[in-house]
């Protein structure tokens, strides 16, 4: 059983930052990529930034050059730094980590959503 927990997040005004945490725990076997995700009022979840095992990063190109992804693997966290936040960023957000157990097969966990509002 692994269990994700996030941390972070909460009410900004526009240009503001916020800080996003998610720990891993549990019987977690090799972590293979480490990502966020926010949904906004469509529902729709969409790829934020992700993080592979050797340190490779992708982003969604609205946060480009003001958001950050990192990992600690020793601590089994994710990070998303929020720089020069707008309106626009406002959604809940999710962690996800693809995880390798022993039996091979890799699976997704989530995190349990945190709600960053960004206001104007």
């Amino acid at each position: 059983q692994v269990q994700l927990v996030q941390s972070g997040g909460g009410l900004v005004q526009a240009g503001g930052s916020l800080r996003l945490s998610c720990v891993a725990s549990g019987s977690i076997g090799s972590i293979v990529v480490m990502g966020w995700y926010r949904q906004d009022a469509r529902w729709q979840r969409d790829l934020v930034a992700r993080i592979t095992s050797s340190g490779s990063t992708n982003y969604a190109d609205s946060v480009k050059g003001r958001f950050t992804i990192s990992r600690d693997n020793a601590k089994n966290t994710v990070y998303l730094q929020m720089n020069s936040l707008t309106p626009e960023d406002t959604a809940v957000y999710y962690c996800a980590i693809d995880i390798t157990a022993a039996d091979r097969l890799t699976r997704r966990y989530w995190g349990q959503g945190t709600q960053v509002t960004v206001s104007s």
